[in-house]
């Protein structure tokens, strides 16, 4: 298939060209996106994004609305993907006139703490989505680039196909570089504005930005996410069984999300706890990602060189600090 690449600075930046896109394209104006979704912090992402942390009380969110999460540990229809997809059809029917823009989602939700979207709902999500004339579009900030493992971008791990991806973070790892990528018919709905982005396509960071491709395919970088992933997984599970505070271990490749809950009946977040173990950790010389919305979630998300030293040390340094609780 052939595609059309828009490079700018962010992930923001590059949700929010994607939207303008679909709207134009479409011609129209409502976009459903998920709760518990992060997609930046402009103005407009604010409004897709579905984080009370993450919001500020200015104007967003014109004209976008947020279908229930299809969280496998927290969401009410389990890992059963359909289901949470019949609440996106019935909001459709109920909050939109029926045609929409497009559908916004992660496939591994990452500020939302590694949520991993349950089993069959995208496609049927997708075909709810386009017979309602929108496009589907997949932000890949986190998830692209082989960090899954067993796929080169998220949302083949549904076996789906998007209209729109937005990639940003690993593709310039560290510099300043995002993209848009999408078909030449719907790209060309902005080809009577030519100017969207003084920096876009940045030859100093597009450089930089090829190297990593190159980089990531010669060190086979995604084998090593699935080989080491994999690993940190097993052990973590392993883990899970030794401490009552772990109540749900997730994700993917180096993707990994684990939760701390008060108790494993009622899952109520274990917010303060969670914060005492990040210090903890950071004593160690582990530092760590944290995420979801009460803060309750170490988010693992290493860089790609991350080795199964690296993941035992990890492991190894949790089991300490959570012993002494």
């Amino acid at each position: 298939m052939e595609q059309v690449v828009y490079f700018v600075n962010s992930g923001s930046e590059a949700n929010d060209m994607a939207m303008m896109m679909a709207r134009l394209y479409t011609g129209s104006f409502d976009i459903v996106a998920l709760r518990n979704a992060y997609h930046g912090m402009s103005p407009s992402t604010m409004g897709l994004t579905a984080h009370s942390t993450w919001k500020y009380n200015v104007a967003q969110g014109f004209g976008v609305h947020h279908a229930m999460n299809p969280d496998p540990y927290r969401g009410p229809f389990g890992a059963d993907g359909k289901l949470y997809a019949n609440d996106l059809a019935n909001l459709l029917e109920s909050a939109t006139p029926g045609r929409i823009a497009g559908f916004f989602h992660e496939t591994i939700q990452g500020v939302g703490g590694a949520v991993e979207l349950a089993p069959g709902y995208l496609p049927a999500a997708y075909d709810i989505v386009r017979k309602a004339g929108g496009l589907c579009i997949a932000d890949e900030v986190q998830t692209g680039f082989g960090r899954t493992g067993s796929n080169y971008w998220g949302f083949q791990n549904q076996g789906v196909t998007p209209d729109i991806v937005t990639l940003a973070k690993g593709i310039g790892n560290g510099l300043p570089l995002a993209a848009v990528v999408t078909t030449p018919e719907i790209a060309q709905v902005l080809s009577q504005r030519l100017h969207f982005n003084t920096y876009g396509g940045n030859p100093v960071c597009s450089a930089a930005g090829h190297a990593v491709l190159e980089v990531l395919d010669k060190e086979k970088r995604q084998e090593h996410c699935a080989t080491v992933g994999d690993h940190l997984l097993h052990r973590l599970r392993a883990l899970q069984e030794k401490h009552d505070i772990i109540g749900n271990v997730r994700g993917r490749g180096l993707m990994l999300g684990v939760e701390l809950v008060k108790d494993r009946q009622t899952k109520t977040p274990a917010k303060e706890e969670t914060l005492h173990l990040f210090e903890q950790l950071k004593d160690l010389g582990i530092l760590v990602g944290k995420g979801g919305l009460h803060g309750n979630v170490f988010r693992i998300k290493p860089p790609m060189c991350f080795s199964m030293e690296d993941a035992d040390f990890l492991v190894d340094g949790m089991d300490h600090v959570m012993s002494k609780l």
